[in-house]
């Protein structure tokens, strides 16, 4: 079967074409920058990348220009669309409804939109994708993989706020969290690694990019997450503020500031920009504090500081650690970062190789010595084959798999 999985943002939709069960990449590519001027198309296949300006004004435009790249004469590896099988689409925000990926129906939409209230930026566009597949190919199995779908085992008493019990139950606010189908593949990978069950396995899993987040991960299934109702909480991220004091926001509303400007102060100007000044890259931080940059290593610092924190915390929720896993554009390629952190950790029973760790950039690798307590993982993420998988197990009525307690609905691969 083909399936095509669809990853549509706001500004961008990326796309992988894979032959499965085999999960060989027949095609890939991205339309980004929709709704600008300067909006591109960049399509692989064949060993041959293709690049060109396009315009697309929103992300219907952008799936249909997808769709027809993918059956073109001179580029596209498809005779017709009907030889797609199945569609898998990445969903942000899938509330309390999806404790896994599901077909796509009416209802399932329909729950899409209304969860739009709590990922505003992220569900919309990941619908409008779904929409127009659904449009161009009528007769084809969709199916969403909700990014909060893994954090569905967390336990209420890890997952509600203190506040008035009345939020929760007329608004759902409560923990989510976020990077599920990420920290769910990785988590997978490190238990085959080990030699074990996928159910068999603590571990805490650190997806670490310019969007961060930790997962307490207890025999396979998460049990807190780091991020929260929305993807600001946790640690800091590349412009994201992370943990606060509420109360600061209530002092600058004082100060005339507003909603919206309290909103991108939190998302859009804080983290480890709002720290350095510098970047909201952590490779350009990096360079900057090795020549001798104070903001840069102040943000480099408070970076591995909340995150030992949450490790620290993780651990004892946990019990027993067998396993630490790095992923993420930094979790992957920064030795430092990684560095830092175990070395911030050790008390865990964690013990870093060094040269292993200085070998691995964006590979797979085990970088713990070998008499660690803990074993210590950079696995690459692969969320598009994990939406890739479930899709196929989905379509093809093979969804054996899942978890426990019996209500909940997760299709694990």
């Amino acid at each position: 079967m083909k399936v095509l999985v669809i990853n549509a943002g706001s500004s961008s939709v990326k796309y992988r074409l894979y032959q499965m069960p085999q999960e060989k990449v027949i095609s890939m590519g991205f339309v980004e920058r929709i709704g600008e001027r300067d909006s591109e198309l960049s399509h692989s296949y064949q060993n041959r990348i293709h690049t060109e300006p396009v315009k697309v004004a929103n992300v219907g435009e952008a799936m249909e220009l997808v769709l027809r790249t993918l059956v073109s004469e001179d580029r596209g590896v498809l005779g017709q669309l009907s030889e797609i099988g199945a569609v898998g689409h990445r969903v942000v925000h899938g509330g309390e409804e999806f404790t896994g990926s599901v077909i796509i129906d009416e209802k399932v939409i329909a729950s899409i939109e209304k969860f739009s209230d709590l990922a505003p930026l992220h569900n919309p566009p990941n619908l409008d994708g779904i929409l127009a597949v659904k449009r161009h190919l009528p007769d084809t199995k969709q199916v969403a993989c909700f990014d909060t779908a893994f954090h569905a085992t967390i336990p209420k008493v890890a997952y509600m706020y203190a506040l008035p019990y009345e939020l929760y139950e007329k608004y759902g606010i409560r923990r989510y969290g976020f990077h599920g189908i990420s920290h769910r593949y990785v988590a997978r990978r490190a238990a085959q690694l080990m030699g074990r069950g996928k159910y068999d396995i603590n571990a805490i899993t650190c997806h670490l990019g310019n969007g961060s987040s930790l997962t307490a991960v207890k025999n396979g299934h998460s049990i807190d997450t780091s991020m929260g109702l929305t993807p600001l909480e946790g640690v800091p991220m590349g412009t994201r503020s992370g943990d606060l004091d509420p109360a600061i926001l209530f002092f600058l509303e004082k100060k005339g500031y507003d909603v919206q400007a309290l909103n991108d102060l939190c998302n859009k100007e804080s983290g480890m920009l709002g720290l350095s000044g510098i970047s909201n890259d952590m490779r350009n931080i990096e360079g900057a504090a090795g020549k001798g940059d104070e903001r840069a290593k102040l943000a480099i610092d408070v970076f591995c500081y909340r995150i030992k924190k949450y490790m620290g915390a993780y651990s004892a929720v946990l019990d027993t650690v067998d396993a630490v896993v790095f992923t993420g554009g930094i979790g992957e390629n920064s030795v430092l970062m990684r560095e830092k952190i175990c070395d911030a950790v050790s008390q865990i029973g964690l013990k870093l190789d060094r040269q292993a760790n200085k070998n691995a950039i964006g590979k797979e690798a085990e970088i713990n010595t070998q008499d660690s307590d803990v074993k210590v993982f950079v696995i690459p993420t692969n969320e598009q084959v994990a939406i890739a998988n479930d899709t196929y197990g989905l379509t093809k009525e093979q969804a054996t798999d899942r978890i426990q307690p019996e209500h909940l609905k997760e299709y694990q691969v």
